[in-house]
């Protein structure tokens, strides 16, 4: 499965430019298809999204940049790692949180497993709502250094908040993960439905 992530920024808030993403039934992506559009609710301005596309996406950045209202200010090919398993578009209302990770190519399998382990225990909360959507890598793993991008739904701000402290057994695999990057940046987003 191949997924591009899309930052996009526009010259008018972001839902003009999600509308003309919009258009015939998404075909402005085609042949890739919208996983899923995103806005911001911290770290992104009012003109920004998220797009992230799967499936076919030689020409989507292209498409995107070549809109009316829209400017890709960087897309990145990715491949998921321990999720997703399938293609099928994000659909939760909610908080969708984007964080990128630096990390050393040679580290990206530990990375996943170590986060695979970990969700056992972070998924089955009481106290908070969270499933992680995807944790994807760079399509290119010969390079030295890449990145990692992990998407997680959460209910809402407070399950966010509650859940920085999981489980034991998660918190020491997160912890593990940590050890292996050299940077994370997120961005906390709404789905646009």
């Amino acid at each position: 499965m191949a997924f591009t992530f899309h930052f996009v920024k526009g010259s008018q808030p972001y839902p003009r430019i999600y509308d003309e993403i919009s258009l015939d039934n998404r075909a402005a992506l085609a042949p890739a298809q919208l996983w899923g559009a995103f806005y911001g609710l911290f770290g992104l301005g009012s003109n920004e999204l998220i797009v992230m596309s799967v499936g076919d996406n030689a020409g989507a950045h292209t498409v995107l940049d070549a809109m009316e209202t829209t400017r890709v200010i960087r897309s990145i090919n990715l491949e998921p790692t321990v999720r997703p398993s399938n293609e099928q578009p994000v659909t939760k209302s909610g908080l969708y949180v984007f964080r990128f990770f630096g990390v050393h190519s040679k580290d990206i399998d530990k990375i996943a497993q170590l986060s695979k382990e970990a969700w056992t225990y972070f998924e089955d909360s009481t106290s908070y709502k969270a499933e992680p959507q995807g944790l994807f890598c760079e399509t290119d793993r010969q390079k030295e250094h890449g990145l990692m991008l992990l998407v997680t739904w959460y209910d809402g701000l407070n399950s966010w908040q509650v859940s920085r402290r999981p489980a034991p057994e998660a918190t020491r695999n997160f912890r593990q993960r940590a050890a292996l990057t050299t940077f994370t940046k997120p961005f906390a987003t709404r789905l646009i439905v």
